[in-house]
């Protein structure tokens, strides 16, 4: 018998997850301009379980209204920092060994549900406009995208994360689950 759970069974549940251990997954927020946007992003980074968001450039940080009227809290949840400069972030994240990733319409990006994150992963998002600086692009180990056949080239800088992030998400726990 199917049965919706009640707030409470929500709430235990969520209360337990929190406390697993975050996955081996980063995401970077270059240029993002919209505040809702990147309380979107929070929210959706705490449902996949990453271990950090990195703010940058232009992109805003909490506390701010725009992100907490999305986020709905996850602000509070997810691990953050702030850095101006994204050339020297990524250059200490890929001495950690993590695979730096961007996710940007280029001749040579593979579409995301080919995609096979090497663990750790650094996912660079991009400006909702202009995308992934050409500075960054050479920085990048691997290019994916989404595939678009309508008429519009790109979707939301928001929901693009959250298709790519869960497409992530899977390749790491099923690599973990075989462990």
């Amino acid at each position: 018998m199917i049965r919706k759970l009640d707030h409470e069974e929500i709430v235990r549940r969520q209360v337990l997850k929190a406390k697993q251990a975050k996955l081996p997954f980063c995401v970077v927020l270059n240029g993002i301009r919209s505040l809702y946007n990147v309380g979107s992003i929070f929210r959706t980074a705490d449902g996949i379980g990453i271990e950090k968001i990195w703010l940058c450039g232009i992109t805003g940080y909490p506390p701010q209204s725009g992100i907490a009227k999305t986020a709905l809290g996850a602000q509070d949840n997810v691990s953050w920092e702030y850095r101006k400069e994204i050339l020297t972030l990524i250059k200490e994240l890929r001495d950690k060994g993590y695979q730096i990733v961007m996710l940007e319409q280029m001749s040579n990006s593979v579409e995301h549900d080919s995609y096979i994150p090497r663990s750790p992963v650094c996912l660079i998002m991009g400006n909702e406009v202009s995308g992934i600086s050409e500075e960054l692009v050479g920085m990048c180990d691997e290019a994916v995208e989404i595939a678009m056949d309508g008429i519009k080239n790109s979707l939301n800088v928001a929901v693009a994360f959250g298709i790519i992030g869960y497409h992530i998400r899977s390749h790491l726990l099923a690599r973990h689950l075989k462990k």
